[in-house]
């Protein structure tokens, strides 16, 4: 493989006008393509092989109009001090309103009157309009929400209190701001980094490059291939990480190469030889885990999952053809002045070592120690993680300034917490011999379970499905309302053994719920199959069975880790008013496997990158010891400031005012940082140290087995290598191009 990149590397450098123009031309076609392309529409989530969802499929199937998994709101009307929602004043005022919703939107379904559906708290201070859409809140029209949204600002005028609550103005929130932020930041550490501002503005317009023609490709496709507006976040997200990424190593090999006296042309080819080589494995190690996100099965993620699988090969394919083709236009000035004079000072003997080198030396003293304390370190940080309570927040989880967590306030004040997330039961009685009987005795059982309130029965005009709205005590997302969900399903098991009428509880809370479970049950499965491919894969890259071994735990450890952070600060709420955290809840169920798809994509990142060069020194003769020595000299210094950028692009969103986008953004930051940092930086040397030349050993057996990929460019050197004072060796390596 060495072998054929460094053609291909040396090809696009002289070919470099040309391979600019392909690239170009495919920015500009995924671009119009985008743009004429039909909007996306956003694909309404499901669930499949969950209870609550074949709930929705069944009142779909014998109620059609009802949009059981349609969208939903409440405006809540607050009475002035001392009046009441029934005043003639106040009540004619809300009445209104309901007209006014009723012909502000053709998505809506129904908007029930307070007045009628008996919605008015017992002490007359709080009301509230139920209004249901015929499609998801992901479906919504702007025109919908705006609609939503004015309803309630003439009722504010007359003085009393309107605020709404519901998914119905759920939308995925802008992160462009962040983003922006987090390239901000990129370009300030690549200009620290290489000291030059063509080789740092280099990596960031081929990873805007590649994310480009991604996220355009998406977007161009979205209709044909049925995927959401939602498909491109990670996408773009994973893109821009990985692609800055690629580059970095590429150019940075590139420059090292250059330094070592190799003319550009020769330098081009042995950096996308060498280092992208530890791209393609780096790639196809990120690919793993974002396809593995189909074993949740999960529409909605499986969707996104190969999306940003398909920008991830962009960012591989641009860093192997469009770096090395930019580098032939940026000259000589990718180095620099400081860059040049320092590695001129590199070069004598008296040359001072750099950090990378004084960290190695010092590890390879105290390798005991250094294990300890990284091991140590990271499993009293990773404590908490047993106590991880996994859920879908609520609006409770809201900034107390949004209209959402105050309508959220005002119904639990005047109702109850339950209010905020009512259960649907669904009773199917076609298979019952008597179907009111039994829906009678689902609302007995539900009422002896002990909950808020339940309202009889509604059957469907066939009369063989009935709906039982049931109020929990408690709010949506607590650990009380999801064992109320338990106890009703258990006690449905019951009635259908007895009367033949199935019991299926639903609604958004149930959804929630079930979603939990599903990504719970899923986390292992996904664990075990990206763990488990990438050692295989790692283990093809390294020839060794104890650095991937090595490689996996490591990652495991720091993934827990950071799960320990996360549950401490946002369910424990510890150092919460630093990061924003207005109330602590359930850890979003979806985190935990979004962050080990994309932390451990890029864990493998630095894995590869780091040991690779290691890997390199070793088969090139030198001692274990002194390989690491080697691999942190060339390599820390980069992988320190992909990981740093990474931090950066991740923390940008703890910004955010959503404490879903917030915990994404702690969770990823601080995963790369206890990856990079603790476990690449510290335990990897460490371990290596300690196993010496038993690091690189596999057997025989396994060694004839396995095809040997090349990825240090062993074979590659001994081809560039002339003999000892022989003349023309240049020439001798562009015969090699030739040939």
């Amino acid at each position: 493989m060495a072998t054929f990149l460094y053609k291909l590397g040396r090809l696009t450098f002289r070919r470099r006008r040309f391979v600019a123009l392909i690239w170009v031309a495919l920015l500009a076609v995924a671009g119009i393509g985008a743009a004429t392309a039909p909007a996306a529409t956003s694909s309404s989530f499901s669930i499949p092989g969950t209870e609550a969802q074949r709930a929705f499929d069944l009142l779909e199937e014998r109620n059609p109009g009802t949009s059981a998994d349609g969208a939903t709101a409440r405006v809540v009307f607050k009475a002035p001090e001392g009046e009441k929602v029934t005043d003639p004043a106040n009540k004619s005022e809300i009445t209104g309103i309901v007209k006014e919703l009723r012909s502000g939107s053709k998505q809506i379904a129904s908007v029930a009157d307070p007045f009628e559906a008996q919605a008015v708290s017992q002490n007359g201070s709080t009301a509230y309009i139920s209004v249901s859409y015929q499609v998801s809140s992901m479906e919504l029209t702007d025109a919908s929400r705006d609609s939503l949204e004015d309803a309630g600002k003439d009722a504010q005028k007359s003085g009393m209190k309107v605020e709404i609550g519901g998914d119905a103005l759920q939308v995925m929130p802008h992160t462009g701001t962040a983003e922006i932020i987090g390239v901000v930041i990129a370009a300030i550490v690549l200009v620290i980094t290489f000291g030059s501002l063509v080789a740092a503005g280099l990596p960031l317009v081929t990873a805007l490059v590649g994310v480009g023609i991604g996220v355009s490709t998406i977007t161009a496709l979205a209709s044909v291939l049925d995927l959401g507006s939602t498909t491109s976040i990670l996408a773009m997200m994973i893109g821009l990480a990985v692609g800055i990424d690629y580059a970095l190593f590429i150019v940075s090999r590139y420059r090292a190469e250059l330094a070592e006296g190799r003319e550009r042309e020769e330098a081009a080819g042995r950096a996308v030889g060498t280092a992208g080589s530890a791209v393609v494995f780096a790639g196809l190690t990120v690919v793993i885990a974002l396809v593995g996100l189909a074993v949740v099965n999960i529409p909605m993620l499986t969707k996104m999952g190969f999306a940003a699988a398909g920008t991830v090969a962009i960012a591989v394919l641009i860093a192997l053809t469009l770096v090395p083709a930019a580098l032939g236009f940026a000259g000589k000035r990718v180095m620099g002045r400081k860059a040049r004079k320092a590695a001129e000072a590199e070069k004598s003997p008296e040359a001072k070592p750099n950090m990378g080198t004084r960290w190695a030396r010092f590890v390879l003293r105290k390798p005991v120690w250094v294990m300890l304390v990284g091991v140590l370190g990271l499993g009293i940080i990773a404590v908490p993680a047993a106590s991880l309570e996994m859920g879908l927040p609520d609006d409770g989880a809201q900034p107390k300034s949004t209209t959402q967590r105050q309508a959220y306030d005002m119904l639990s004040d005047g109702f109850g917490p339950g209010f905020n997330g009512p259960l649907l039961v669904v009773v199917d009685t076609k298979n019952s011999s008597d179907g009111k009987a039994a829906a009678d005795r689902v609302s007995e059982e539900i009422e002896a379970i002990g909950v808020g309130a339940v309202i009889p029965p509604a059957f469907n005009k066939a009369g063989d499905t009935a709906t039982i709205t049931v109020i929990p005590k408690d709010r949506p997302s607590s650990h009380a309302t999801e064992e109320v969900v338990h106890s009703i399903r258990d006690a449905g098991a019951d009635v259908k053994s007895d009367t033949g009428a199935e019991v299926l509880v639903t609604g958004a809370t149930a959804m929630n719920i079930d979603f939990s479970q599903k990504m719970n049950d899923a986390l292992l499965p996904y664990l075990a199959l990206v763990v488990g491919l990438a050692f295989l894969l790692l283990m093809l890259v390294f020839r060794s069975i104890l650095v991937p071994l090595k490689a996996a735990l490591g990652f495991l450890l720091s993934v827990v880790a950071a799960l320990g952070a996360v549950v401490a600060v946002f369910q424990w709420g510890w150092l919460g008013s630093l990061f924003g955290v207005e109330q602590t809840g359930p850890i979003m169920s979806m985190m935990p496997i979004f962050m080990v798809g994309v932390v451990f994509g890029l864990a493998m990142d630095y894995e590869v990158f780091l040991v690779t060069r290691m890997r390199e020194a070793y088969v090139h003769g030198e001692s274990p010891g002194q390989a690491i020595v080697t691999g942190f000299k060339h390599g820390a210094r980069v992988v320190t400031a992909a990981a740093v950028i990474m931090m950066a692009v991740f923390s940008g969103f703890i910004g955010s005012s959503e404490q879903m986008i917030k915990m994404i953004g702690f969770s990823l930051a601080i995963a790369v940082f206890f990856d990079a940092f603790v476990v690449r930086m510290a335990i990897v040397p460490a371990v290596l140290a300690l196993l010496g030349k038993k690091a690189w050993w596999l057997p025989r057996w396994l060694d004839r087995a396995l095809p040997n990929v090349d990825v240090e460019g062993e074979k590659l050197q001994k081809q560039l290598t002339v003999e000892p004072g022989a003349e023309g060796g240049e020439s001798g390596e562009r015969e090699l191009v030739r040939v």
